[in-house]
């Protein structure tokens, strides 16, 4: 079953090329920067697919022993370049360069737990999500800390180019943050005192937490539930089709959540609407 999935992806992936080719010809599509062919014909053209992903961002993406790139979002990578038959190349980015690396065609797909909302989509388009999470804070077990009321008078990590900080201050005026380059670096912040909380995807933070018992996640989700899907340039619905197909084909075979298993333990939290 698993060669007739691929065989027929590769099959449509062609179907589309030619599609892409034909619309290019026409001169009707048009992708960033004036481009008139598809991502995906781009990428079967080259042979290789490049995917942007935040590599310090476990257990979605970091740099394993051996020094190559693992986690969900790149097992998800690696499905995504065997279905379309092309190698992969794993671009380390980070929350605030997500954008700009798109923008200047550095690479051709974001996958970094990417919350969709109105604000980026002014700039990039989405897919359909992958995954879905809520807010939460990790904490030191000590600090007694059980949720964003306790934060008043106290400083609250954040990653640059997320949108945490600003929701911080939405939600209590009182507290104060800090911008890090990293989501490791905000961790060390609080497992060190520099910093009283850090607040992200609640996916991230429990597995961080199990991987240090001197921190906690609180339980409350601090924002409505957040649905993160694949970033890429706006324009380009033939590449946008292809990629929401492939998360059809990911869902609806269950290795979405066969991977999320794997790298979180336990089964996914909130479920993906439609649920698969």
């Amino acid at each position: 079953m698993r060669t007739r999935r691929i065989r027929a992806i590769q099959g449509a992936a062609s179907v589309i090329a030619l599609l892409a080719t034909l619309t290019a010809c026409s001169g009707s599509a048009a992708g960033a920067g004036g481009a008139k062919t598809s991502v995906l014909k781009k990428v079967l053209e080259r042979g290789t697919i490049r995917v942007g992903d935040c590599l310090s961002f476990a257990p979605f993406g970091f740099i394993n022993k051996a020094g190559n790139p693992d986690g969900y979002d790149v097992d998800i990578a690696k499905q995504m370049a065997s279905d379309l038959g092309v190698k992969l190349k794993m671009v380390d980015t980070s929350s605030a360069n997500r954008i700009p690396n798109l923008l200047t065609g550095k690479v051709d797909v974001v996958i970094c737990n990417f919350t969709e909302n109105t604000e980026r989509a002014k700039q990039i388009a989405f897919t359909n999500p992958y995954v879905v999470a809520g807010e939460s804070l990790l904490v030191r077990k000590s600090s007694h800390i059980g949720g964003i009321n306790d934060l008043s008078g106290k400083t609250v990590a954040a990653v640059k180019g997320s949108t945490d900080a600003q929701l911080v201050k939405s939600l209590n005026s009182h507290a104060g943050t800090q911008d890090y380059d990293t989501s490791q670096a905000a961790i060390l912040a609080v497992r060190q005192g520099q910093a009283d909380a850090m607040m992200e995807d609640s996916n991230f933070l429990t597995y961080q937490a199990k991987l240090d018992p001197s921190l906690t996640v609180t339980h409350d989700s601090l924002v409505p539930l957040e649905y993160n899907g694949f970033g890429l340039v706006q324009g380009d619905p033939t590449w946008q089709g292809w990629l929401n197909q492939f998360l059809f084909e990911l869902n609806t075979s269950g290795q979405n959540k066969h991977l999320y298993q794997k790298w979180f333990g336990a089964a996914p939290r909130y479920s993906l609407q439609p649920s698969y």
